[in-house]
């Protein structure tokens, strides 16, 4: 077996059987890559099917001398995975990073806004342009339902169930989501769909989407992260913000205020709930409260 093809059905496996999206399969193939490349350099000749834990190991050092350990874990993890689906597909019987260990990492807590300084970030927009009332409605929407970048640029005008008071959300995998949304939120999203949007030249292809740029076509990842960077950078606030940060922020606002774990879970979309748990790292102040207000001998 050669190694375009093992990575060409591996793509088609991490597609048809895995559901995963193009971003994420992306991601496996360069890893794949990015080893073959090593290997091509190198002359070395070994197959899939072949290749040993001592090659894998001498390729483990040298990129370990070029990025740093979060990267080196999520190369070695890639890997394992493409290994694991040629043992999966009996192409081999054994993983050769069986053994290898990836590094140590500690759990990295996201950053998160207070309630106060997301407001005073949206407070920087200039709701004398049309622009503006579509910025406010995106951050609105972004903290107020907890979504990802990706999943706000897809939401969709018929995704609004404002009669119910839920959006469906496609998340990762294109799995899909109701997520609950609050009167503030359906009012800056109805605003701008009403006041500004209706009034735009909309691309035929983004009829059914919500959140649109000055040409009428739907808005990019990067023009929502260059939103956020000014507004943060106009606010004052010296801290690494992101989109995803209003979404950290959601989740543990929620938990902080009570909320339970896995009624987060459901609305971050997340497959388990070992990836909520990570919010209950950030204010240790709240698990003290839970004990004092739920357990027996408090």
């Amino acid at each position: 077996m050669k190694w375009i093809q093992a990575v060409k059905d591996y793509q088609n496996y991490l597609h048809i059987e895995r559901g995963l999206s193009k971003n994420s399969i992306d991601n496996y193939v360069l890893d794949i890559q990015k080893l073959m490349k090593w290997m091509d350099d190198r002359q070395v000749s070994v197959s899939p099917i072949s290749i040993d834990e001592s090659v894998l190991q001498e390729f483990i050092y040298h990129i370990a001398k070029e990025v740093n350990p979060r990267s080196q874990s999520r190369i070695i993890s890639g890997l394992r995975g493409f290994f694991n689906y040629l043992i999966f597909e009996d192409y081999r019987k054994t993983n050769p990073l069986e053994l290898i260990e990836s590094p140590k990492l500690g759990r990295k807590l996201p950053d998160t806004l207070s309630e106060a300084e997301i407001d005073q970030i949206i407070m920087q927009i200039d709701l004398s342009d049309p622009q503006g009332t579509r910025n406010k409605a995106i951050l609105e929407t972004l903290y107020g339902c907890g979504l990802r970048v990706s999943e706000l640029t897809h939401l969709k005008l018929s995704d609004l169930y404002f009669d119910e008071g839920f959006i469906r959300v496609t998340g990762k995998g294109d799995k899909q989501r109701f997520v609950p949304i609050a009167g503030p939120t359906i009012k800056f999203i109805t605003l701008y769909k009403d006041e500004v949007r209706v009034h735009q030249t909309i691309a035929p292809t983004a009829k059914d989407t919500l959140f649109l740029n000055r040409r009428g076509k739907p808005l990019t990842r990067a023009m929502i992260f260059t939103i956020v960077k000014i507004l943060t950078e106009r606010a004052g606030i010296h801290k690494n913000v992101s989109p995803h940060t209003f979404r950290h922020s959601f989740a543990t606002h929620l938990l902080e205020n009570g909320a339970d774990l896995r009624a987060i879970q459901q609305m971050l979309g997340h497959e388990s709930i070992t990836t909520t748990e990570i919010y209950t790292h950030i204010d240790k102040s709240h698990l003290t409260k839970v004990i004092q207000q739920f357990h027996p001998r408090k």
